[in-house]
């Protein structure tokens, strides 16, 4: 079921969802808890252009957490994460900390691999990833993934290429999001494509498996029209049905939200 990113509730308590609001930016809500991942909230960030719909403000109010999964300006984004509440609870690789507090963000949490924080009902554990997150200019820290652990365990796998070891969090995901492309024409290391995102699902056998990373920003001036943008979505669910057909596979666009 995909509906829109401010639209889906039900009777009780609130409706555990994914809502994917562009690149690798995800509103994760689960046993009553908002967490927000790599906040993009705004229109331009350096050379790039949103080309997908603006983000209503209702989807970032009221946040329990964020997660930053690296320092690259397309996923740690200053002037987004000023248009949270200030007092937003930021969850951050080893050697970020610092760095923001000295930017005026106050609740910020470092998390290694392995390490756990807990968020109101939920454990959010930091896992690994590979990819040169570091900054120009700013800090080198790590980069990393999480897994939210509640009713349902949620994997935000940030930016990462294919490694073996995802294989050891199989059997404990039920829900995968997995970036599939990039805001360019070519991906360089670090990253994986529609191919190998589907090979890792393969490796991780969630129940759900949501693609991330594609769709929303291109070069300004780029030529990249609306069909090429949507076609590794398409890709990745293509390979996905053919290596494991028992995994769900749901295509968000950006602003889109799914119950779990």
């Amino acid at each position: 079921m995909a509906e829109g990113a401010g639209g889906i509730e039900r009777a009780g308590e609130p409706a555990d969802r994914i809502a994917f609001l562009g690149h690798s930016t995800v509103l994760i809500e689960l046993d009553g808890v908002r967490l927000l991942t790599d906040p993009l909230l705004r229109g331009r960030v350096a050379h790039l252009r949103r080309r997908a719909e603006r983000i209503e403000a209702g989807a970032f109010a009221d946040l329990d957490a964020v997660l930053i999964s690296h320092l690259h300006h397309d996923h740690l984004d200053l002037a987004s994460l000023r248009m949270l509440e200030g007092d937003t609870r930021l969850l951050v690789p080893n050697g970020a900390g610092a760095w923001l507090e000295r930017r005026s963000f106050a609740a910020v949490e470092e998390l290694a691999p392995g390490a756990r924080a807990a968020v109101g009902r939920l454990v959010v554990e930091a896992v690994d990833a590979r990819h040169h997150g570091w900054r120009v200019g700013g800090p080198r820290s790590a980069s990393v993934g999480y897994l939210a652990r509640g009713t349902h365990t949620v994997y935000f796998a940030g930016d990462t290429e294919l490694f073996d070891e995802m294989a050891s969090l199989a059997g404990s995901v039920d829900v995968a999001l997995l970036p599939i492309a990039g805001w360019g024409a070519r991906l360089g290391p670090g990253h994986m494509d529609a191919q190998q995102a589907a090979r890792a699902a393969v490796m991780l056998r969630p129940r759900v498996a949501i693609p991330i990373h594609w769709g929303t920003l291109t070069p300004i001036g780029s030529p990249r029209g609306a069909s090429e943008l949507q076609e590794p979505a398409r890709l990745f669910a293509e390979h996905l049905a053919q290596l494991a057909p028992e995994i769900d596979v749901r295509v968000l666009a950006p602003g889109q939200a799914t119950l779990l």
